[in-house]
């Protein structure tokens, strides 16, 4: 399935994109892509609900404003420097093991919100990643089994911050977690409709230049391995977020001199099978 959460009159509508291609209005299913709809075997249910009513529900017509295709999940979990020509164009060695680090959930929005450039940045960057959504709890799960505990895969821009990442001491989370620094979707597309992760094409334009152009079959880490490494260290709960890393192309890498977003850029990016996103940076406002 490829599913999607939207505004419908200002609550939160389920929609899902059929066989033809259009956009299908299943909320009156009474579900929601959140922690508890996994946990419940919501995508069985779903899908049974569907197969019963789905001929039924309406076409949503017209523009779509999307949120982000997961509920607020218990975490956002990134992984750093997962391609190797990213960590060189970064300056760092490639990792022996997965670097590890979270972003905040207070930083998601949906595929096409404005990104805010947060108060005295400089230096807002991009990174297109695929993203992993977990669709039941794993702990101490074998890399063997961890395609088991996947519920599906999205888009994700997992924005930076670099002086607040790299220059401002601590852990890189400060320079992940502002506020619009997490665009999710615009759908969760459940594993089964994913032939093989790790070989995806994905991309990013800035203002219509390719910056990032890329494959995920250039991952250092792969899924299961990520999934399985991750769950050594903490439980994974249903509807957690694993951001899988992002390709070379940064705004960090630009040579002769990095550049980064400045207010009124155009940003968007798309994964293969996983749809697109699009967004404008806009100024922080006091």
């Amino acid at each position: 399935m490829k599913l999607f959460r939207f505004d419908k009159s200002g609550a939160v509508g389920l929609g899902m994109v059929d066989q033809q291609g259009k956009n299908i209005d299943i909320s009156a299913s009474g579900m929601d892509l959140t922690e508890t709809f996994f946990e419940n075997d919501g995508l069985l249910k779903l899908k049974a609900w569907v197969a019963t009513h789905g001929t039924g529900c309406d076409e949503i017509m017209g523009e779509i404003k999307y949120h982000s295709c997961i509920g607020r999940p218990s975490k956002i979990i990134c992984v750093g420097l997962n391609y190797a020509k990213h960590a060189r164009e970064s300056g760092m060695e490639i990792p022996k093991e997965p670097i590890i680090f979270f972003k905040s959930t207070t930083a998601l929005v949906g595929p096409n919100d404005p990104v805010i450039i947060p108060k005295g940045s400089l230096k807002t960057d991009w990174e297109v990643e695929l993203a992993v959504v977990i669709g039941k709890k794993a702990t101490y799960v074998s890399e063997a089994d961890a395609m088991d505990y996947v519920a599906g895969y999205c888009l994700h821009n997992d924005y930076s911050e670099r002086a607040f990442q790299l220059e401002r001491g601590g852990q890189w989370v400060k320079g992940k977690s502002c506020d619009s620094f997490a665009p999710m979707g615009p759908y969760l597309v459940t594993e089964d409709e994913v032939a093989d992760p790790h070989q995806l094409h994905l991309w990013l334009d800035v203002n219509g230049k390719r910056m990032q152009d890329s494959n995920t079959l250039d991952l250092i880490f792969n899924v299961p391995f990520l999934v399985s490494y991750i769950s050594q260290f903490m439980t994974l709960l249903p509807g957690d977020v694993i951001s899988t890393g992002t390709p070379e192309g940064v705004g960090l890498g630009q040579k002769p001199s990095p550049w980064y977003l400045k207010a009124g850029d155009v940003i968007k990016l798309g994964i293969e099978g996983l749809g697109e996103q699009h967004q404008i940076a806009v100024a922080h406002e006091d």
